[in-house]
């Protein structure tokens, strides 16, 4: 192997080890363990103390000091009703309880087609506990590519299902990533989603779907050269929070992002 390959695989061996560590995070996407939807009347909700709804655009809990739920933004016990607006698609680390500290579950408010959610996070969570890390294939040097971007006119905007059936969701992309695949026919065309400083993002589906992969995956791109160039490095093609957990409110690839090819590269299915 030659030194700068070698670079580029110690570059992955880092990447892999921030991912893993990010993912086993107290209150990260491991440690989901259910969803509610908000009603508009005060209700009990199956393992959370309080009573919970909304209304007018807001979020309400109401509780009373011996339910032991604590307000994150102030750190002071709940005595009352709490209340939080969110715009669509923002989400809050709201409440907190249980534990020796009181905050071993925290409860994450979220807005999803404008209703209303909770989430709960319990760092004492089995799936947080079992984990030791993403499988992964090992690193394959060919599968850095190199492809080009081509930009749209205007963005565009399509509507996608998600990882919750009740959660509809939106595409915007700004263009395609145009690349080949070593061993593989022609050239694969991806719709790709841009941030505010340049960088891309592209999910797909590929033909290990399923069986070696989850059911779809995403990849960052740096942001494209001033000629269009583009790397797109497969090996560090990573799992949606949804591969992990049921409770995820991940967006499907648009139905144009399909390889039809085996991606070998990136995380695998995650061990049950």
């Amino acid at each position: 192997m030659s030194p700068t390959s070698q670079t580029a695989e110690d570059r992955w061996s880092r990447f892999r080890a921030a991912r893993n560590a990010a993912l086993a995070e107290a209150h990260g996407w491991l440690t989901l363990t259910s969803f509610h939807w908000l009603e508009d009347r005060p209700a009990a909700l199956v393992g959370l103390p309080g009573l919970w709804s909304t209304a007018g655009g807001a979020a309400s809990v109401t509780a009373r000091p011996s339910d032991g739920l604590t307000d994150l933004a102030s750190g002071r016990p709940v005595h009352g009703t709490l209340t939080a607006v969110l715009d669509d698609e923002d989400s809050l680390m709201w409440v907190a309880y249980d534990g020796a500290d009181g905050q071993r579950v925290v409860v994450e408010l979220a807005r999803r087609a404008d209703r209303y959610a909770l989430r709960t996070r319990d760092a004492g969570s089995t799936t947080l506990a079992r984990f030791t890390g993403v499988p992964v294939f090992g690193y394959r040097p060919d599968l850095v590519v190199e492809g080009r971007f081509e930009p749209y006119a205007e963005p565009l905007h399509e509507r996608i299902p998600t990882a919750h059936p009740e959660v509809p969701g939106t595409h915007t992309a700004v263009g395609d990533v145009v690349f080949a695949l070593p061993g593989t026919p022609g050239e694969h065309r991806l719709r790709a989603a841009q941030d505010e400083a340049g960088a891309l993002s592209v999910s797909f589906h590929d033909t290990t779907n399923g069986t070696s992969t989850a059911p779809w995956r995403k990849v960052a791109v740096r942001r494209p050269r001033p000629d269009g160039s583009v790397i797109l490095d497969f090996n560090r093609t990573i799992n949606y929070p949804s591969a992990f957990t049921p409770f995820g409110t991940c967006p499907l690839p648009v139905d144009a992002n399909v390889v039809d090819a085996p991606v070998e590269a990136g995380e695998k299915l995650p061990e049950s």
